[in-house]
């Protein structure tokens, strides 16, 4: 498969240092911005509702100690005003975006809920999916031909049992992580590299020149930047 030619970018939640993250502002900012995908958190409201939210309560975004999993969605969008969008109203804010939809916290069930709801919206073309082992094996057991970036966080590679089982076409890296040296071991083994989230401009600019094809920033403005600067 080998490098992609062309960078990547991708807004983490959206654009947060504009707009507060995982909310329809900051996805749309993102993409205005030039982001070519966006990466959002996707939990469960207790009447199984997907919606946008990272952490597991309300507290550090919205000021309210509660949990997500206590609250139908109705509640939800009472206590928030409507500030936490619905997956559903987030895949159409992308409008032909491509949306990266993390999975914090999910269980089988949780999965298939979000997996059926995005093809629902007949955004599978799309929509891929990152989060760690057990979460991406559910996602691939309920879509056999979904896209899939498997979260790693160290420099051991999975094994390929693992890489067999989930048949992913990224593997997600910290961006500290990654080096010249292991996107060329994965580019010559059929994977895509993705790089998570460096926010400075020096940062970056090494992310790049270790060859990675996708970098997940809180920063898209200062990404676009240095994607002119190194002709990627």
């Amino acid at each position: 498969m080998g490098t992609m030619s062309t960078l990547i970018s991708v807004g983490h939640r959206g654009d947060p240092y504009r707009f507060r993250e995982n909310t329809l502002a900051s996805v749309r900012s993102a993409f205005a911005r030039g982001a070519d995908a966006v990466e959002i958190d996707v939990r469960l409201t207790r009447d199984g509702v997907p919606v946008l939210l990272h952490d597991e309560t309300l507290q550090r975004l919205w000021g309210h100690d509660v949990r997500l999993d206590a609250m139908t969605a109705a509640q939800l969008r009472e206590l928030t005003g409507g500030g936490v969008p619905t997956l559903r109203e987030a895949l159409a804010a992308a409008g032909a975006g491509r949306v990266m939809l993390d999975l914090p916290g999910a269980s089988v069930e949780s999965v298939r809920t979000v997996v059926d709801l995005v093809r629902a919206c007949g955004a599978r073309e799309r929509t891929y999916y990152c989060a760690g082992p057990n979460t991406m094996l559910a996602v691939r057991a309920a879509d056999p031909g979904a896209e899939i970036a498997l979260t790693w966080t160290t420099l051991s590679p999975p094994r390929r049992v693992l890489l067999d089982a989930v048949a992913p076409r990224w593997l997600n890296y910290r961006f500290g992580l990654v080096s010249r040296e292991l996107t060329d071991a994965l580019h010559r083994d059929g994977l895509l590299v993705s790089a998570w989230t460096p926010d400075t401009k020096p940062a970056m600019r090494a992310a790049v020149r270790a060859g990675v094809d996708a970098v997940t920033t809180n920063r898209v403005d200062a990404l676009a930047a240095v994607r002119a600067e190194l002709g990627r």
